[in-house]
């Protein structure tokens, strides 16, 4: 298992390596200078914004730039300063990470706690009049944008009943209507793909047999059936943490929430290279690491994939 995580740890450095070169020379060929955004408003000379470049580094070739940026990163954890305001980016994302963390995972329990026994049930009870309602629903849900889902909650949620504060992020309460409308996208594909896996279990020899033996359908279900039907469960929900993370995005812009996904959008706009670049990294290292937690869980839920994993170490080491 060790050597399983230490080889899955090693694969993530190209990976990130790969989203770090692409990401900051798709920054450097968006148009605009971060130079004359950085001066602020109004009129400068040519003189001040060259200034300013060359204070910025920006006059040095792009490979330079690119190789100092990529070399800091990998070997010092180092994301470098803004190029805007010359803050820290490093301490600038670890300060925003907890309120995107906060809507990811508060999106992604709102999936499984909903997702889960709904899938199960529509699978339970298929071509059923309450599985073609589920399905109607879902696939709704699944056809709206996440930020007009969040514009129709701030309209009807804050502005209409007054129920929730419709920007801001000091308690969990200012996390409701973020997280409905950053998890309802993924709950509506989550809710199918149960059905799906738990459809394909449902229907098998062993789940038969144990009816047949007269065990109650709840014990069958949560028993036999479920158990079997959860490596493909546990993959989407990796995914899906993975794809609520980058929605985040959207969903802090809209209610004004100081997380890392407003740092991009800000970024961007001011063409700032290495706050963009080294925000993306950030995310996909989240990721990665999300990813190889659920593979590590396949072990504690199948046990023959623990076998294996011990299996294939044995015969490396012979």
């Amino acid at each position: 298992m060790t050597r399983y995580v230490v080889k899955r740890l090693l694969i993530m450095i190209p990976t990130l390596l790969a989203v770090g070169i692409i990401m900051f020379t798709l920054m450097n060929f968006v148009p605009g200078d971060p130079a004359q955004l950085a001066l602020g408003s109004g009129v400068h000379t040519e003189a001040e914004i060259e200034a300013k470049r060359v204070a910025l580094g920006l006059d040095r070739p792009f490979v330079v730039r690119l190789g100092e940026y990529v070399t800091n990163i990998f070997t010092k954890f180092d994301f470098g300063k803004s190029l805007i305001d010359g803050t820290d980016i490093k301490w600038e994302l670890m300060k925003r990470f907890p309120h995107t963390a906060k809507i990811a995972i508060f999106s992604i329990i709102l999936t499984v706690v909903v997702g889960l026994p709904l899938g199960i049930y529509t699978a339970v009870h298929a071509n059923s009049a309450g599985d073609r309602i589920s399905l109607f629903i879902t696939l709704l849900f699944d056809c709206m944008p996440s930020f007009w889902t969040a514009l129709m909650l701030v309209l009807l949620f804050s502005l209409k009943l007054k129920w929730f504060p419709s920007s801001g992020a000091k308690s969990l309460i200012y996390f409701v209507l973020p997280t409905i409308a950053n998890s309802l996208g993924g709950l509506a594909g989550f809710t199918r793909q149960v059905r799906a896996s738990m459809l394909e279990v449902v229907q098998s020899d062993y789940v038969t047999t144990a009816r047949a033996k007269g065990l109650p359908e709840r014990d069958v279900i949560y028993g036999h059936a479920l158990p079997n039907a959860l490596i493909p469960i546990l993959t989407v929900i990796g995914m899906r943490f993975g794809s609520m993370l980058g929605g985040a995005t959207i969903i802090e812009v809209v209610f004004s929430i100081p997380g890392i996904g407003q740092y991009l959008v800000n970024s961007i706009n001011n063409r700032d290279y290495n706050a963009c670049t080294g925000g993306i990294i950030f995310i996909a290292f989240t990721f990665a690491l999300v990813m190889l937690l659920t593979d590590l869980l396949y072990a504690f839920v199948d046990p023959r994939i623990k076998a294996q994993y011990v299996s294939s170490n044995k015969k490396k080491v012979k």
